[in-house]
């Protein structure tokens, strides 16, 4: 059995904070380890350690907690946002938050969260079976072979990677780098959190996005931080805006 997560519940509301303290109890590997009700409280439990995720909302008194996560050490606390409002899953994202639920929070999404708040943190790695390639997944640096050499790349400076032609570009925060990886076995590698499939040729780190452009075709053009246009195809946008709560587009009315 997996080791039981230590959670801290941070809301303004108490009957927010009663609601996820009851669902959490139906997981038997979830511990719940405490309550805030505001931004400095939930800075204080975690420098006092002890924590393993974060379950926080967005409007509370004093730090908000858009501005409680990002004075977060990025060692701390996973955190996911459980907020009534959905225009800020691209700041949350931004600020390195693993997941966005939308209130009211129902157990089967919250247990998604959750298992994403574990895989990040980074599980043991087991010894691949006899004849069995070793995976990447959990390392901090990712082996790219270019055609200059093997570069170690940290998955968290991916912003995106694109097909162009019979080659796959990885764009990051030290550069770009030309790869004989497909887009599936680059996906493959890298961690499950933030990276999306966004294209028949476009792989994407949601943290590195800043705005998202609508197509008239019901996709969307996403700009990266380092002013990057990405494509987003239209049966990913409608994903895209499920996972973020975001109003459904033209198409998917009625």
């Amino acid at each position: 059995m997996s080791q039981s997560l230590r959670v801290l519940i941070a809301d303004d509301e108490m009957l927010a904070r009663k609601r996820l303290t009851r669902l959490l109890s139906a997981f038997p590997d979830v511990e719940v380890c405490g309550e805030a009700a505001d931004g400095e409280a939930v800075l204080a439990a975690a420098r006092a350690g002890g924590l393993d995720v974060i379950l926080l909302d967005i409007h509370m008194p004093g730090l908000s907690g858009l501005d409680a996560l990002a004075l977060l050490p990025e060692d701390g606390p996973r955190v996911i946002l459980c907020t009534a409002h959905a225009e800020h899953a691209v700041d949350a994202f931004e600020h390195g938050a693993v997941d966005y639920v939308l209130k009211p929070v129902e157990a089967a999404r919250l247990q998604k969260a959750l298992d994403r708040a574990r895989a990040r943190l980074g599980p043991k790695v087991e010894e691949p079976a006899k004849g069995q390639a070793p995976s990447t997944k959990g390392l901090t640096r990712l082996p790219i072979p270019t055609r200059q050499g093997i570069v170690l790349v940290d998955p968290e400076t991916i912003s995106h990677a694109t097909l162009e032609g019979e080659l796959v570009t990885v764009f990051t925060t030290q550069g770009e780098f030309l790869t004989d990886f497909t887009l599936n076995e680059l996906a493959d590698k890298l961690p499950v959190e933030g990276f999306q499939r966004v294209h028949r040729r476009a792989l994407l780190n949601l943290a590195h996005v800043t705005r998202l452009e609508p197509l008239e075709t019901g996709g969307y053009i996403a700009r990266t931080t380092r002013g990057h246009s990405v494509e987003i195809s239209r049966q990913s946008a409608r994903e895209l805006r499920r996972m973020l709560g975001l109003r459904r587009g033209p198409e998917e009315e009625g």
